[in-house]
């Protein structure tokens, strides 16, 4: 009786304080403003009367407010630092024709006396003196009149594209949130906007030629020459979005539930389907979340391109992998989900929005249960014939949640749901952290029972909507719907960013017991599930607590052939690949082999070898078909191996490479890995000529606390050893066909987009030489949108035996074409010293262009270059490089070159025009063919890495 007293009493409570919340919710700032859109000139007038309420017990002298259009205006605001680091040029390189901007013209208080304005650091924010002090409980108006030049849809959704449509979100002046200390949020593409509460009315006047709707109230319209206005209104909403289309493509859905405006396309699902599909929907969210406040929800097809369902769906629309109706609903749902909870949940989007994250998410993995249980990760394409044996292919559609977010997890990338959003790595922010949220909840729902979850945040949805709320209120709720101890989900699995990982380490078994032992590898304790299976069925669940290093618990016997962890995927485990153990004998626990075609995500129940074909060329080897072997699945693991077995036909002999690796990472920052490594290779370098290298290596990395940073330093050591067989119709070797060099190199990388600036320092060790060298690259990319490129190489002998040989330069710095004694360098033809494969050029050591004379290409003591070029017109550079050339016993030289660089993709494919060096005015000299040099990349992995690196 007591605990149903107590209970009641702390519900009345929690219901009191909710209302009381709500009711201060409604002292809201009240704005008013009148909006003129010019469609020549893109630019929108606005004349905004604001009067702000000080609901803080603090006395005011400056406020803040949002400028969010400005953050467009310049290649120094936040917006423009946040592309830098996600190598996004757009907004660098933009005219000044597409740019945005705020242009404030006047600011008067009540008593129209001018206001002191300025702009803080990131530009996007403005800070407003007021003429006296505002107190608490009081209110000021003051006017503002300024015009915003809306930029072009290029960079972000927001702006007008080329075809005369309009999106305008976060385009007028809101205020920054203050609870006691002020929320300053710049404008980071991040969609989080943080602003107070507001009543707001819009006199919004724009063409003839566009049609308008918004999240707002349209309370009425009218037309007059050259012209119309619309008036909007919200009561409690944080931002006016509006869209303007030249054509009328919004429907308008009336449900029981609520009315939505949406445009999201599906093109072969008919009309009638769409309204049967969004009515489905509305019943759900509100039986799944709760009644809808406003008027009418919002839900676009720029808003759903902003958050996609990543994935297989993002293949192209011939493809199309799942069914219409499917398709349309997910598109729809995730969109609603997302906007209802923006505009009914007043959450810190910057530091709460986990919480928003894991509703929504939940409640899509929670509808895919309910109304497509069956449904395949691969939709369609996991029936046809060479997919459907995939592991990836019999994978359900919830299972992407913990698979995605694996993928950073296993990158040793993944971050606390906690960390603020603009700390994010961009892959965590857009996909997952917002998966592991969700997952998180349906993890929660299997532990403690589904309905206490579902009540929980109906319950929370109910008493915190259009109210400010903090991921405290939700916690004190959930807690309040479970008599279990769920402190584990708020302190670990949300707060931090420990791993999850259990295995079954043994089982005894009895004739009505089985006593399994449970090891926590990782020591998070958290609750972990066994199941028995039989066939593939599940005859018995069991969920287990408080393991903190090992447990051994007993359950009864029930015919299971297999004991499994974790068998449904609820939670996010970091290895899955010791989760089972078969009760079937002895060997019955060994993993069968199991080969296939490409690489597949994991089956923790075999040992999986992957297969491919590959093609490679070199002149000498020609074209050289192979079988590559690995193991190596979709989700990094530690021990790696990879061989590579080819045939050459021009030699007619076999060639290839192979390598094992192990990485182990160590910490978020800071020394974070360490990789083990060895590999080896043969091919060959001249006709009949085989080289084979064999290469262990170990080596440290070092990143900083901001995982954003692009920056990395590595500490590399290895030992290669080359064994050379020449043939025998050709000359002896004019240097030891075999040798071993030791090599240590230190490298400190920060590849930003705008400023790029890495360096290496490097030492080797054999039994003839040892040389120093240092290297630094250094590119700027300038406000005039000017590139200016710069290297510098210096390399010194330390001690060299090998002037002794008859070819002396086969180990000494090279000018212009290194000979690659460590074969590190993908070079078509590396042995050639004429034709078109002798012109590829490998930026390395001196990075000279020119074919200079011979006794100026190497430098058996020392070598100092410098590199340089800038751009003219795009792609189209000028460059100069400089040198000093010494060899032992000769005068030193100084050399130069220049000439013209298409830098059509930097370091990936590259063509250089010589001009003038030592050799004089190179073009008018003959057979000039032969002097230009090109950079060519092939492998797949580097041309990857492209794309890669704007995510992780």
């Amino acid at each position: 009786m007591n605990l149903i007293v107590r209970h009641s009493i702390s519900t009345i409570l929690a219901s009191a304080l909710a209302m009381l919340a709500t009711v201060f919710s409604f002292a809201q700032h009240t704005n008013t403003l009148t909006v003129t859109l010019d469609g020549d000139t893109k630019e929108i007038s606005v004349q905004q009367e604001f009067a702000y309420e000080n609901n803080s017990d603090i006395i005011l002298n400056v406020l803040y407010f949002n400028d969010w259009a400005h953050a467009y205006s310049n290649k120094n605001t936040g917006l423009a630092k946040r592309f830098d680091e996600e190598f996004k040029r757009s907004l660098h390189l933009a005219k000044d024709s597409e740019r945005g901007y705020t242009k404030i013209l006047s600011a008067v208080d009540d008593n129209y006396r001018g206001l002191r304005w300025k702009r803080t650091t990131e530009q996007d924010i403005i800070r407003i003196e007021l003429n006296s002090p505002l107190m608490p409980g009081e209110s000021a108006k003051f006017f503002l009149t300024y015009t915003v030049k809306l930029p072009a849809n290029k960079f972000t959704p927001y702006g007008y594209d080329k075809n005369n449509n309009y999106y305008l979100k976060d385009w007028y002046l809101t205020p920054a949130y203050f609870d006691g200390e002020w929320h300053l949020y710049s404008n980071k593409n991040l969609e989080d906007l943080y602003t107070g509460v507001t009543k707001t009315n819009v006199n919004f006047n724009f063409p003839t030629s566009l049609n308008l709707v918004s999240n707002f109230d349209v309370l009425g319209s009218s037309s007059f020459p050259n012209g119309q206005i619309a008036q909007l209104r919200s009561i409690q909403q944080k931002n006016c979005e509006i869209i303007l289309t030249s054509t009328k493509r919004f429907t308008t859905h009336v449900t029981p539930e609520m009315t939505v405006i949406t445009d999201i396309e599906s093109a072969r699902y008919n009309d009638i389907a769409k309204g049967i599909s969004v009515n489905r929907i509305t019943k759900f969210i509100e039986e799944n979340l709760g009644v809808y406040p406003h008027s009418h929800l919002l839900v676009s097809e720029i808003d759903y391109n902003k958050n996609p369902l990543y994935g297989i769906n993002q293949l192209p629309s011939f493809i199309r992998p799942y069914e219409e109706q499917f398709q349309y609903e997910m598109k729809f749902l995730k969109t609603a989900l997302i906007n209802i909870l923006e505009e009914t949940l007043f959450l810190d989007p910057r530091k709460d929005q986990w919480l928003s994250d894991a509703i929504a998410n939940y409640l899509m993995i929670a509808y895919v249960e309910e109304f497509y249980p069956d449904q395949k990760l691969l939709g369609k394409l996991s029936k046809i014939w060479g997919l459907r044996s995939f592991n990836l292919a019999k994978m359900d559609f919830n299972e992407q949640y913990p698979f995605l977010y694996m993928l950073t997890a296993r990158k040793n990338l993944d971050q606390p749901l906690l960390t603020s959003n603009d700390s994010l790595i961009k892959f965590n922010q857009k996909i997952a952290n917002k998966y592991k949220a969700g997952l998180g909840l349906s993890y929660l729902a299997s532990y403690v029972g589904k309905d206490k979850v579902d009540k929980g945040i109906k319950t929370f949805y109910k008493h915190y909507k259009l109210s400010r709320v903090k991921t405290l209120d939700f916690e004190s709720i959930l807690k309040r719907m479970t008599n279990s101890n769920i402190d584990w989900f708020f302190q670990d699995y949300v707060s931090t960013d420990r791993k999850i990982d259990f295995k079954i380490k043994k089982v005894e078994k009895t004739e009505d017991s089985l006593y399994v032992t449970l090891k926590n590898k990782k020591g998070t304790n958290v609750p972990i599930s066994l199941f028995g299976l039989k066939n593939d069925s599940v005859v018995s669940k069991y969920w287990f607590s408080d393991i903190e290093t090992e447990k051994t618990v007993a359950i009864p016997r029930k015919d299971e052939k297999r004991l499994v962890l974790n068998y449904d995927q609820k939670i996010p485990e970091f290895n899955q690949r010791d989760n089972w153990k078969s009760l079937g004998g002895f060997f019955s626990s060994n993993k069968k082999l199991k080969f296939t075609f490409f690489r597949d995500s994991e089956n923790p129940y075999y040992n999986q070898v992957f297969y491919v074909p590959v093609l490679n060329f070199n002149i000498y080897d020609g074209w050289t078909p192979g079988m590559r072997l690995y193991n190596k699945t979709l989700l990094e693991r530690p021990f790696v191996y990879d061989f590579s077995p080819s045939y050459s036909f021009r030699e007619k002999s076999f060639v290839g490479s192979g390598s094992f690796s192990y990485r182990k990472y160590l910490s978020k920052s800071g020394l974070y890995v360490a990789n083990y490594g060895l590999g080896a290779s043969t091919y060959h370098f001249q006709e009949n000529s085989r080289y084979s290298k064999i290469t262990p290596s170990f080596s440290l990395g070092w990143r900083p606390e901001n995982l954003i940073s692009n920056k990395r330093e590595f500490l590399t050591f290895r030992f290669v050893n080359v064994l050379r067989d020449k043939d025998e119709s050709l000359t002896d070797f004019e240097t030891p066909p075999d040798y071993g060099v030791f090599n240590a190199r230190y490298t400190n990388r920060n590849p930003g987009i705008i400023n790029y600036l890495s360096w290496f320092a490097d030492a080797q060790h054999a039994k003839d030489f040892s040389k120093l060298a240092f290297e630094l690259e250094y590119r700027q990319l300038f406000e005039n949108n000017r590139q200016f490129n710069l290297r510098f190489f210096a390399g010194k002998f330390l001690r060299n035996k090998t002037t002794d040989y008859t070819d002396p330069n086969y180990f000494s710095f090279a000018l212009d074409r290194p000979t690659d004694y460590l074969f590190d360098y993908g070079y078509l033809g590396r042995s050639e010293d004429s034709g078109i494969y002798s012109q590829q050029i490998i930026i390395a050591e001196g990075g000279f262009k020119s074919f200079l004379p011979q006794q100026y290409r190497f430098a058996n003591d020392w070598m100092t270059t410098i590199n340089t070029s800038v751009n003219l017109w795009r792609w189209i550079e000028v460059y100069g490089d400089l040198g000093y050339v010494k060899n032992k016993g000769i005068p030193g030289k100084f050399v130069y070159d220049s000439g013209i660089r298409l830098n059509l993709l930097t370091d990936y494919f590259e063509l250089y025009f010589p001009l003038y060096s030592n050799n004089g005015w190179e073009v008018g000299q003959p057979n000039y063919g032969e002097r230009i040099r090109f950079i060519i990349t092939v492998s797949p992995k580097t041309l990857t890495g492209l794309f890669t690196r704007k995510w992780f």
